[in-house]
């Protein structure tokens, strides 16, 4: 992603080869957007000789995408941070396959409950204490056993500001004020946006649930911008499409979706 290493992503030291005894490593990202505390869980990782630091990161989008490049077992991570924030990366780290532990690191207990909500396997206090980076390294690598894949939390709570789609090893995060619609495409969804299109790998039932007032249902495999479609049409074929604000393409409209829709427009 262009512009990472402006905000803050530094590439750990590089992985060794096959027998020299880091099989067994679990690959940590740090993201915080203080330096001091990044060197300080650094130090205190540096206790056990099964962490291996993959990247630093001092901002969320910089760790999503050490993450998709480093694909790590645990994310350290700061919650107050610029732009998008640790919770709201925590809920695309979410949605990772092999999904991070993830384990905030933050000088307020206010966001606990949020932190949960988006699924962290621990919520430490800064300064963090051996003993207790301990212990979460105990309940991590419960996490990465397959153990605690069901626990409670799959990134509810609040909603996120971009969608993430993961481009061999890369990212994009794309603006949710700029997507105009959505289409299930098998096992993927398309996400057509001001910049053209990318795959994600999430389902249109997620997207609505979270994204409900924003995209209206017109068929069981498209959500569309509230604001894009601006008239209904019924083709040669007789089946009604919806006219969008910007570009050519009309898209269909199911029968049970053509009354709300219909609705809709007359409130814009």
């Amino acid at each position: 992603m262009a512009g990472a290493a402006g905000a803050g992503y530094y590439r750990g030291r590089p992985e060794l080869p096959a027998g020299d005894g880091e099989e067994d490593a679990v690959k940590v990202v740090i993201a915080d957007d203080e330096p001091l505390a990044r060197e300080r869980l650094r130090a205190l990782l540096a206790a056990h000789a099964d962490i291996d630091v993959v990247a630093e990161a001092a901002d969320g989008r910089a760790a999503l995408q050490a993450c998709a490049e480093h694909e790590p077992d645990l994310v350290l991570l700061d919650i107050a941070m610029p732009g998008i924030d640790g919770l709201e990366a925590a809920r695309h780290l979410a949605a990772f396959e092999p999904r991070p532990a993830v384990v905030f690191c933050t000088a307020y207990d206010a966001h606990a409950l949020s932190a949960f909500d988006a699924a962290a396997v621990d919520y430490l206090v800064k300064p963090v204490r051996q003993e207790r980076l301990d212990a979460a390294l105990e309940r991590v690598r419960t996490f990465t056993a397959g153990l605690g894949q069901g626990r409670g939390g799959d990134g509810a709570g609040k909603r996120r500001t971009h969608l993430c789609a993961r481009l061999r090893g890369s990212l994009r995060l794309i603006p949710i004020e700029e997507v105009r619609y959505l289409q299930a495409d098998e096992k993927y969804v398309v996400v057509h946006h001001a910049r053209g299109e990318d795959l994600i790998e999430e389902s249109l039932k997620s997207l609505q649930e979270e994204f409900g007032d924003r995209f209206l249902r017109i068929h069981r495999n498209c959500l569309v911008a509230r604001y894009e479609p601006v008239e209904l049409q019924r083709n040669p074929g007789g089946h009604v499409q919806a006219i969008l604000r910007l570009g050519p393409q009309a898209l269909e409209v199911s029968r049970r979706c053509v009354g709300p829709l219909r609705d809709a427009l007359r409130q814009l």
